[in-house]
C-alpha cells in the first residue's frame, strides 16, 4: 500500500511539477510550521524516508515521510524546517505531495530548498541543512501521513 501510495505520487509529480514550481509564494499567513528529518539517495532515480513534526493550531503532530523522484546523485541526511500555507483542517495534512528540490551536501556542510504542494492546496516551502555527499536537483512524489 505504502509503495502504491508513493507511485502515484510520483506519477503526480510528473504531472503537476510545472504548476507547483510556477505557484510562487503563497498568499496570506502562513497556517503553520514543519519541521522534516530525512535520508536521501539518488543515482538519477532518488528516494528518501523520514520523519518530522507539524506544528499546526498550537499543538504538535508527528508524521511520517517517504517518496521516490527523479535527479540528482549521492546521499545525504537532511534537516528541512519551514512553513505550510493554506491548511484549512489537520486531514488536508496528509496525503500525496509534489516536490521540487534542489541542494547539495559536501561533508558537514550543505543547502538546499525544498517546495511541496498537495490536492487539497495544502504547499510548504522549506530550507534545508544537508550532510553526506549530493548533488540534488529534480521532482518527486512524497506521501506524508500522521504516526
Amino acid at each position: 500500500m505504502f509503495l502504491r501510495n508513493i507511485a502515484v505520487a510520483v506519477a503526480a509529480s510528473l504531472l503537476f511539477a510545472a504548476p507547483a514550481q510556477s505557484a510562487g509564494r503563497p498568499k496570506g499567513p502562513p497556517s503553520g510550521t514543519v519541521t522534516i528529518r530525512q535520508v536521501q539517495v539518488a543515482f538519477i532515480g532518488s528516494g528518501a524516508v523520514g520523519g518530522g513534526t507539524l506544528r499546526y493550531q498550537g499543538r504538535n503532530y508527528p508524521i511520517t515521510v517517504g517518496g521516490l523522484g527523479v535527479g540528482g546523485v549521492g546521499a545525504s541526511a537532511l534537516k528541512a524546517t519551514g512553513e505550510v500555507w493554506g491548511l484549512q483542517k489537520r486531514e488536508d495534512f496528509a496525503g500525496a505531495y509534489v516536490q521540487l528540490r534542489r541542494g547539495w551536501a559536501l561533508g558537514d556542510q550543505g543547502r538546499g530548498a525544498l517546495w511541496l504542494q498537495n490536492r487539497s492546496g495544502v504547499t510548504m516551502r522549506l530550507k534545508t541543512e544537508r550532510r553526506g555527499l549530493q548533488l540534488s536537483l529534480g521532482a518527486d512524489g512524497v506521501v506524508i501521513g500522521f504516526k
